[in-house]
């Protein structure tokens, strides 16, 4: 048996905060070579932070970090330099990562180091770029898969490590014992991956580095792909990720995970507030080699491969049988239901801006409806965690709620309640127009959570501003209910939810002052992502805030987190609030009328999921969403009702699709997210007649009315059917 140790990791890095990551980067090795790992993995570009990227790495490569343009000095080699000459990577190799330029261009790389020197230095040869990833804005994909070339290092670096040069490209190490290679992120995903030849040229051990954000039911995919590497082919792979906030609308979700021959060995926490986790393996590489050898496939392929360069190192990693080694043995793998994903990974997210940030807390609107309490929820499982994980002896957090919560006299937070009574105020800002019933909700919410509850009356501001109107120009608005127009009625709706959003940043900038606290709190806004694609919402209202932790989910997984936190959270008050109907409280209530959202907007929120995800996932325009959605929804409506709801919701979707422009930046969970900043890049501003797409959607109706037409309805393949008919559709964005 070749008995060998490994070590992966999950790392919470700071984008350009070299301080913060070497931390952590240390930290990571020393608990590697403590539990006697052979390799440590670290995460794709931890040394910067993955999320460096955008202007920051242009602004971090043009100015500052070059101490003059002939020494050519950037801080992240000088990183790497101080890791090299300490005793770091003694006995251990360290794949670590980091921007390389060679000459003219920009690299991803992973640094791999062993005893004080550089071995090689793999670039990534696949680059992320759509969703949320813009890669190639920033770095060159390595293109040569030939010869290993020359690097000549920095010249300080040079000097300081005796070391002129190494090997730059795509290749493995081969070790006296085992062979051993990297496969960068996005690279596992592509349609021919890496670890498959390097399988064949006998690499054993892929070290995957990665920067993988956190969507909502996404996990299993990952973990599936990384099964699937060693499942047929054998090996032992390797996968390390941040986690955390690093200065962006991202999570990185952790899970950090060891699989060999297609079983998962060890696996890492999705989300948590921990900065490190490494996790550990021990692993026989004899099993690899056993099942690769009774694959009579594998062998035919390996017996005609195509040759990968290699790196001779002279050591070796692995040990021989001992009694004393406990091998690691397939476990259960651990996925969250969606609610929690829901509770978890906002809150770590919200509590790594709240720490970054220098703010003394949050600052929430609370309206007693749906999405306002989900929030509230959000920062009372946040505020748990904080004292679990107190409690369970992380000094950092310790450290971080006694600063934050402004504790003396060595005090920490002991129980939850507590903590968020310090840290969280709540303002309920009624009019005449709010209900008794969402009044009392909120305040019975903030009570359970330990919020500072405030109880506003915004109707004497609201007042004031009409009345100003009616000076200036002499007239008076009014609600539709009280026969007015729906210009009318809109604008004063407007001016109470932007009432609100002054009211909501004044309060979070002074009352820290009026309780003598220091700083400032940080504002939530509390839009979810389906009102977002429609545009149910007043620009530069409520969903105008600091940070928005629900911004990026449905309606629908909202009211089902509702549900399992009602319960599991202790927050008895959100099943009465999730049974409420949607309302904004913008319009008078009368005995004949009460506004409610879905009434307002002209369609259900479980259509308006339907609809974002055709038209985000599945590329889907007005004519493609139509024939898609006659299959859909075929036994339940004609043709002819399907069409005027795919023409509804594309009018109002183009009309204000300029109000995502402006969106609260908001945590990513979804993948249709209309977010305009970096996820779903439009124009925002349409054509909302959309005349050539709906003359097209009336001409196929036409037709299909004097035949006699038969749709599978509810059981027909949808992803199947949206794929083909997006397929031949154009431009998903400006096409049909």
């Amino acid at each position: 048996m070749r008995m060998l140790k490994v070590a992966t990791c999950n790392l919470n890095q700071w984008a350009m905060d070299f301080e913060c990551n070497m931390k952590n980067i240390k930290a990571s090795i020393v608990q590697a070579k403590a539990a006697g790992a052979a390799i440590r993995l670290g995460p794709e570009l931890e040394v910067t932070g993955y999320g460096c990227m955008p202007v920051r790495l242009v602004r971090v490569i043009r100015f500052g970090l070059f101490n003059s343009s002939s020494s050519v000095r950037i801080l992240w080699w000088d990183c790497l330099k101080e890791l090299l000459l300490g005793d770091w990577t003694n006995d251990i190799l360290c794949s670590i990562g980091m921007p390389v330029i060679k000459g003219a261009e920009r690299y991803n790389c992973q640094v791999l180091c062993m005893n004080k020197r550089i071995i090689m230095i793999r670039p990534k040869m696949c680059l992320a770029n759509d969703g949320n990833y813009r890669e190639l804005r920033w770095f060159t994909a390595w293109k040569q898969r030939g010869e290993l070339e020359e690097f000549h290092l920095p010249i300080e670096i040079s000097e300081a490590l005796s070391q002129e040069s190494v090997p730059f490209g795509y290749g493995y190490i081969q070790f006296i014992d085992t062979a051993v290679a990297a496969e960068v992120c996005e690279e596992l995903f592509s349609p021919v991956p890496p670890h498959a030849e390097l399988a064949l040229n006998g690499v054993e051990v892929f070290m995957n580095a990665s920067g993988s954000h956190h969507q909502l039911r996404k996990l299993d995919i990952r973990l599936n792909a990384f099964m699937g590497a060693t499942h047929a082919r054998g090996g032992v792979y390797m996968y390390s990720n941040q986690q955390g906030c690093d200065g962006g609308r991202l999570y990185y979700d952790g899970c950090a995970c060891i699989v060999v021959n297609g079983d998962v060995v060890a696996q890492g926490s999705q989300f948590s507030l921990k900065d490190v986790e490494v996790i550990t393996s021990q692993v026989d590489l004899d099993a690899v080699a056993s099942l690769r050898g009774s694959i009579s496939s594998f062998q035919e392929q390996a017996s005609c491969k195509v040759k990968v360069s290699s790196v001779y190192v002279p050591c070796r990693l692995t040990q021989s049988f001992n009694l004393k080694m406990t091998l690691s043995s397939p476990k259960k793998i651990m996925y969250h239901f969606p609610q929690e994903e829901i509770a978890f990974g906002p809150a770590c997210w919200l509590w790594d801006y709240l720490r970054r940030s220098g703010a003394s807390g949050f600052l929430l609107p609370l309206s007693g409806g749906a999405d306002s309490s989900s929030v509230a929820a959000i920062v009372g499982c946040m505020c748990q965690l904080v004292v679990k994980e107190i409690a369970n002896g992380d000094e950092q957090v310790k450290t971080d709620a006694k600063r934050i919560g402004n504790y003396t006299n060595g005090e920490f937070p002991t129980e939850s309640k507590e903590f968020a009574k310090r840290i969280f105020y709540t303002v309920f800002m009624g009019s005449e127009n709010s209900s008794e019933a969402t009044k009392m909700r909120a305040k019975q919410l903030a009570d359970e959570i330990g919020a500072w509850h405030l109880d506003v009356c915004i109707d004497g501001v609201v007042s004031a501003v009409l009345t100003l109107f009616q000076t200036v120009t002499g007239m008076r608005p009014r609600y539709k209910v009280d026969g007015g127009s729906n210009v009318e009625n809109l604008g004063l709706q407007n001016i109470q939810a932007r009432m609100r959003m002054v009211l909501a940043f004044m309060l979070a900038s002074l009352l820290p002052w009026v309780h003598s606290k220091p700083g400032f709190y940080l504002v939530l806004g509390s839009s979810n992502v389906d009102e977002g694609l429609r545009g149910y919402l007043t620009k530069y209202d409520c969903s105008s805030a600091d940070i928005n932790p629900i911004g990026s989910i449905s309606k629908q997984d909202l009211r089902l987190f509702l549900r399992w936190a009602a319960t599991n959270l202790g927050y008895q008050s959100l099943a009465e609030i999730e049974a409420a109907p949607p309302t904004a409280e913008l319009e008078p209530i009368r005995s004949d009328y009460s506004q409610l959202d879905e009434v307002d907007m002209g369609m259900t929120y479980e259509e308006l999921s339907v609809y974002g995800r055709m038209r985000k996932i599945f590329r889907c325009g007005p004519v493609s969403m139509f024939k898609n959605l006659c299959y859909k929804w075929g036994t339940k409506l004609s043709p002819a009702e399907v069409a005027e709801k795919v023409k509804y919701f594309f009018k109002y979707y183009s009309i204000n699709r300029h109000k995502m422009t402006v969106l609260t930046p908001s945590y990513h969970a979804e993948s249709y997210s209309p977010e305009d900043n970096r996820f779903d890049l439009r124009q925002f501003l349409y054509n909302s007649k959309w005349p050539y797409q709906f003359k097209k959607i009336d001409e196929i109706v036409d037709g299909l009315n004097g035949d006699s037409v038969a749709f599978p309805g509810e059981e027909a393949s949808y992803g199947k059917e949206v794929g083909v008919v997006a397929a031949n559709s154009g431009d998903p964005s400006a096409g049909l």
